[in-house]
């Protein structure tokens, strides 16, 4: 019968002492305790070494294993994590393949390097959050460079000399390419279209802006048009805004916030000058170096081209068409209509403003080529309307504003 696992050592122990009184031979013993005739040599021969551990089993684990990643591809891929802690294993991977030749030959999976990882201790353990459901986002639909940029600020900061800093991010939505990551001293509309305008010169223009709700990008005027706005579309530039309190509508973006945070904040950089060499490493690692698999793993400096739109040296006068009424818009945000004088906004304080009459008393309000509102000649109201890029039809929103 084999070994019982219990008593292993003392039967061992005792087929060795039977065989040693010389009162057996070595064939008896083995057909007596059913074990074979080499394994009854092996344990005779293991006895004599005279040490209680040599009755144990040996351990049964390979003394080499051929397909084990070699000790320098390892120290590849644990150096290249450490000065870029934020990268996953895939793109990791990819860099090395691209970049590497001593080890692009000798390379493991993608998951084999991510247990390389988690053995090296790089790869914090994180709690799994549950799932939850959310009403969805409003797609951003691109098909070449520049057709839509993101835009927006990073939270602020304070630097080591205590001034606040508010990264300006700008990011295009078919590429992924970080176009533009400065440090402003503040959010306001001045600083703001100064850089956008050096950013416009620099690569030229996009067909639409994507921003959130927030301020510079949007104020609390009718269809939420702010300056910063007003001379985007002069420019030629649709303004495209997310839901209220919906970050998730700009995950793309957002997502890069992320690394911008995690490789550039974290500690701040003693001063503006400093921390914005800063923002220009890792506009470059991000554009040049860093795969990203929404692209293919390819990088985004390899697909996104400047833009044929380039910034006009002076702003294009609006063109209306001859059977719509035009009217200037007065300093208080009043503008003269039909023996009235509904009020705006004052962002559109000595703008040329277009109306069309598209129904009894109803007439619609252009700015430009941006539907604004409509104003209703029965009771002097003015309704203001949501566009959506490509739409025939503007979304009339709740927001009433009465005239005087």
């Amino acid at each position: 019968m084999p070994w019982k696992e219990t008593v292993t050592m003392d039967l061992r122990s005792q087929f060795v002492v039977a065989f040693e009184s010389g009162l057996f031979t070595m064939s008896e013993l083995c057909k007596s305790y059913e074990i074979s005739r080499p394994t009854g040599y092996l344990w005779v021969s293991r006895s004599l070494k005279g040490e209680p551990s040599s009755m144990l089993d040996l351990s049964r684990a390979p003394h080499t294993c051929p397909h084990r990643t070699p000790p320098d591809v390892v120290d590849a891929i644990t150096d290249l994590r450490r000065k870029h802690p934020n990268w996953g294993s895939r793109k990791l991977i990819t860099i090395l393949m691209r970049d590497n030749p001593k080890v692009r030959d000798r390379l493991p999976a993608v998951s084999t390097a991510g247990d390389i990882l988690k053995a090296a201790g790089l790869v914090a353990t994180r709690r799994r959050r549950p799932r939850c459901e959310h009403p969805g986002s409003t797609p951003v639909v691109t098909y070449e460079p520049n057709d839509e940029w993101y835009v927006d600020f990073k939270g602020e900061f304070r630097l080591g000399n205590k001034v606040m800093c508010y990264p300006l991010t700008v990011t295009d939505a078919f590429t992924r390419s970080v176009l533009c990551c400065d440090g402003l001293t503040s959010t306001e509309h001045g600083g703001t279209q100064k850089q956008m305008q050096l950013l416009f010169e620099r690569v030229g223009m996009p067909k639409a802006m994507r921003s959130d709700n927030g301020c510079p990008f949007c104020s609390p005027a009718i269809g939420g048009i702010s300056r910063l706005s007003l001379w985007w579309t002069k420019l030629g530039i649709f303004h495209d805004r997310s839901r209220p309190a919906s970050p998730q509508d700009n995950g793309q973006h957002e997502r890069m916030h992320k690394d911008l945070k995690a490789e550039t904040t974290r500690p701040p950089g003693k001063d503006m000058a400093q921390q914005q060499k800063r923002f220009d490493a890792f506009r470059h690692d991000y554009n040049h170096v860093r795969p990203h698999e929404a692209l293919g793993m390819a990088t985004p400096a390899s697909i996104w081209q400047p833009s044929l739109r380039t910034m006009p040296a002076k702003l294009p006068e609006p063109e209306y068409p001859g059977h719509m009424e035009i009217r200037t818009v007065g300093t208080s945000g009043h503008f003269k209509f039909a023996g009235q004088a509904p009020f705006i906004s004052q962002v559109l304080s000595h703008e040329q403003i277009a109306l069309e009459e598209i129904d009894d008393h109803i007439w619609s309000i252009r700015f430009y080529d941006r539907m604004l509102a409509r104003l209703d000649l029965s009771n002097g109201k003015i309704v203001a309307t949501m566009p959506r890029p490509n739409s025939s039809k503007p979304n009339t929103s709740t927001a009433i504003l009465g005239g005087d």
